[in-house]
C-alpha cells in the first residue's frame, strides 16, 4: 500500500501528539516532588501545633509549580528559559535535599525520595545531572543546619510517600518504555528508506559514471551552472552499422548492440572515464571531470582507453563472425584535449550535465574523419601523450566547421607496449637461430673426418 502523503502523515502525527501529550520528566519529578512535600508537611501539622506558617510554606510550594509553564513560555527569550529551566533544576535538588533532612533522614522517605530524584537524572541521561546532585546535597546540608525543626512521619505518610514515588517510577518507566519503542518504529522505518535509496541508487548508477554518480551523492546543492576545465574528449561510432541494421532483426541488432555498449562502457568506466552520452551506437566520454589526475594523465588515460576498446572490438568482430554475420561493424574513434564548458545546462527542473565549446566539436568531427578501426588525435592530444604513446603523422585534412586545417596523428600503441612486443619478438627470433647453430656444430665434426 502506498505511503500517505507528507502533510497527511505530518497532520496525524500533529494530532496524535495534540491528543496524547507527553509530559516533561522534569515537570513530573516537580509536581510528585511537591506532592510528597504537602504530604509530609500536613502529616505532620499536628505535632507542630497546626502553626499558621505551615499554610504558607503550602502556598509556596503551588507556587512552585507554576515554574514549570514559565520554561516553556514563548514570552521569554530562549536563553531566559533556559537559565530559568536550570535554575530550577538546581532548586529541585535543593528541595529534594531540605525535604530529607527535614524527615531526620528517615530511612524508607530518604529512600523513596532518592529513587525518584536518581531515576529522573538517570533515565533522562541529563548532561545537568552534576548540578541537581549538587543541588540536593547543598539543600540536605542547608537542611540540617539551618531547619529549626525535624519531623518524624508517621506510618501512613511513609506509605503516602512509598506510592507516590512508586507511582512516579513506574510512570517513568512506562515513558521509557514508549520511547524505545518509538525509537525503534522510528530506527525501523529509517532502515527501510535507506533500504529504498539505495535500490534507487544501484538503479541510477546504470546511467551515471561512478565519478559522476560520487560527486552527486556528497550532498552538493546540484544546480543549473558550468565552469571552464580543460578536458580530453572521445567519440566512437560504428562504421558499417546502419547497412548492418538492415540486414539483422531486430533481436540479434539488440543483441549485438548492447553487447557493444556493455564492453565499452565498463573499458571507459575502468579507465575513470565519464560516459557523457550514449546515442545509439555513438559513445561520448571524457576525462578531467568531475575528478581528474592532470591535463597529461586524463589525456594518456583516454588514448589508453581507446587502445583498450580497439583490441576489444577485436574479439567482438571475431565473436560475431563466428556467430554468422559476415560483415561486423568496424570501430571509429576520435579524441581532442582542450578547454570546455562542464557543468549542469538547461533548467531547476530538468538538468543534463554534460560539456560544450570547440574542443566537443573537433572531437566529434576526427571520430568522422577516422578510418575503419583507427583512433585519430589532434595536435593538442598529441603534444599531451607523444612521450607515452606513439603515433604518426598524417598531416593536415580540412574538418567541416573549422576555416583552418587540423593537424591530426593516427594512435598506434603506447611506448611501452611497443617497446614489450619488440622484445617477445627477438626473444622468439633468438630462440629459433638457436637449434640451426647447434645443428652446425654437430656437423662440423663428422666433415673433418671425412676430409681426413
Amino acid at each position: 500500500m502506498a505511503d500517505p502523503k507528507p502533510g497527511a502523515r505530518l497532520r496525524s502525527m500533529t494530532r496524535k501528539a495534540h491528543t496524547y501529550p507527553s509530559p516533561k520528566l522534569q515537570e513530573l519529578y516537580r509536581l510528585a516532588l511537591g506532592v510528597c512535600g504537602v504530604t509530609i508537611l500536613l502529616g505532620a501539622w499536628r505535632d507542630i501545633g497546626y502553626h499558621a506558617g505551615l499554610l504558607g510554606v503550602l502556598l509556596v510550594l503551588f507556587l512552585y509549580q507554576l515554574g514549570s509553564y514559565l520554561t516553556s513560555s514563548t514570552k521569554l527569550s530562549k536563553i531566559g528559559r533556559q537559565r530559568l529551566a536550570l535554575g530550577m533544576e538546581f532548586s529541585d535538588g535543593t528541595i529534594t535535599g531540605v525535604l530529607i533532612a527535614l524527615v531526620a533522614f528517615d530511612p524508607i522517605v530518604t529512600v523513596a525520595l532518592g529513587a525518584a530524584f536518581l531515576v529522573t537524572i538517570i533515565g533522562a541521561m541529563k548532561a545537568t545531572a552534576p548540578l541537581d546532585l549538587f543541588g540536593a546535597f547543598i539543600g540536605a546540608l542547608l537542611g540540617y543546619w539551618l531547619l529549626p525543626l525535624a519531623i518524624h512521619p508517621s506510618t501512613p505518610v511513609q506509605l503516602l510517600v512509598i506510592c507516590i514515588s512508586f507511582s512516579y517510577c513506574l510512570l517513568n518507566v512506562n515513558m521509557a518504555r514508549h520511547t524505545h519503542f518509538m525509537l525503534a518504529d522510528q530506527h525501523e522505518s529509517v532502515i527501510r528508506q535507506n533500504d529504498w535509496l539505495t535500490l534507487r541508487t544501484f538503479h541510477l548508477s546504470k546511467y551515471l559514471s561512478p565519478a559522476l554518480r560520487k560527486a552527486i551523492l556528497t550532498g552538493k546543492d546540484v544546480k543549473a551552472g558550468t565552469q571552464e576545465k580543460t578536458l580530453t574528449v572521445f567519440f566512437s561510432d560504428l562504421e558499417g552499422f546502419t547497412k548492418l541494421a538492415e540486414e539483422l532483426d531486430p533481436e540479434q541488432l539488440t543483441n549485438l548492440l548492447n553487447t557493444y555498449l556493455t564492453e565499452m562502457s565498463e573499458i571507459a568506466f575502468r579507465f575513470g572515464g565519464t560516459v557523457d552520452k550514449v546515442i545509439g551506437d555513438s559513445i561520448m566520454v571524457f576525462f578531467g571531470d568531475p575528478e581528474s589526475r592532470g591535463v597529461r594523465s586524463d589525456a594518456i588515460s583516454c588514448v589508453s582507453m581507446a587502445l583498450s576498446m580497439q583490441r576489444a572490438m577485436k574479439e567482438l568482430q571475431a565473436r560475431w563472425r563466428a556467430e554468422g554475420i559476415v560483415n561486423p561493424p568496424g570501430l571509429r574513434m576520435g579524441i581532442n584535449s582542450g578547454t570546455c564548458k562542464v557543468g549542469n545546462f538547461g533548467t531547476e527542473n530538468r538538468l543534463d550535465y554534460t560539456l560544450l565549446g570547440r574542443a566537443v566539436n573537433l572531437a566529434s568531427r576526427l571520430e568522422s574523419a577516422a578510418k575503419n578501426n583507427e583512433i585519430l588525435v589532434s595536435k593538442d592530444t598529441y603534444d599531451l601523450i607523444k612521450d607515452a604513446v606513439h603515433c604518426s603523422d598524417k598531416g593536415q585534412i580540412r574538418i567541416k566547421g573549422f576555416a583552418e586545417p587540423i593537424n591530426v596523428f593516427s594512435v598506434t600503441d603506447l611506448h611501452k607496449n611497443i617497446a614489450t612486443r619488440q622484445a617477445t619478438e627477438n626473444k622468439i627470433l633468438v630462440s629459433a637461430q638457436a637449434p640451426r647453430a647447434t645443428e652446425n656444430s654437430d656437423m662440423q665434426p663428422a666433415q673433418l673426418k671425412l676430409d681426413g
